[in-house]
């Protein structure tokens, strides 16, 4: 009998704890744990359905997926211009900080143009965003990669609110594509 109550007991306290983490009201000290997937505030403009979802966007890869996506129609007109869009879309196992339109809008009109116009300094700006290897939220906690372009850029944050390089937020993070996680920011990353 004190065999069967103690069995029950255990049972009933494993219950007490899963019972909450099953319905995501975590204990404490699962209180700070990153969400899995998609995080940031702008995810919630990012379509609910088509190409441009978070769903569509993950069956692309990166240059397509951004070219459904319409805070990003900025960056694709750039990634075009610059000859990148191949280049993109067969690389494996990227990630990319991604500027919305908002970051460029920042760039004053005339600059942009400049930029624009010039294929061997927007080739350098936007592989600057670029990174080799797949990079987790846990990682952007205080991370340092290297970037296609050959500098390096930072991470830091936790949870849900990142920056890279101290000035540029994301904005809407650990999106998945066909071959590579965005991060899109609201700045654009300039190379030393």
């Amino acid at each position: 009998m004190t065999s069967t109550r103690t069995r029950r007991c255990a049972m009933l306290a494993a219950a007490a704890f899963l019972l909450p983490v099953s319905l995501g009201v975590a204990a404490p000290a699962f209180a700070d744990t990153p969400a899995a997937g998609p995080f940031g505030p702008a995810c919630a403009s990012v379509p609910k359905e088509g190409s441009g979802s978070l769903a569509g966007m993950a069956e692309d890869p990166v240059a397509t997926a951004a070219s459904h996506n319409p805070a990003l129609s900025t960056l694709f007109t750039a990634v075009k211009k610059a000859g990148l869009v191949d280049t993109l879309n067969n690389a494996q196992n990227i990630t990319v900080f991604a500027p919305s339109n908002a970051a460029f809008a920042k760039i004053p009109k005339a600059d942009l143009a400049k930029i624009l116009g010039d294929k061997a300094q927007l080739t350098k700006i936007l592989t600057y965003h670029v990174v080799g290897e797949k990079i987790t939220p846990k990682q952007m906690e205080k991370g340092t990669f290297k970037t296609l372009e050959g500098g390096s850029l930072t991470t830091a944050g936790y949870g849900d609110e990142f920056t890279v390089n101290k000035t540029a937020k994301v904005v809407c993070g650990d999106v998945q594509t066909a071959n590579a996680t965005v991060n899109i920011i609201d700045t654009v990353l300039t190379p030393k």
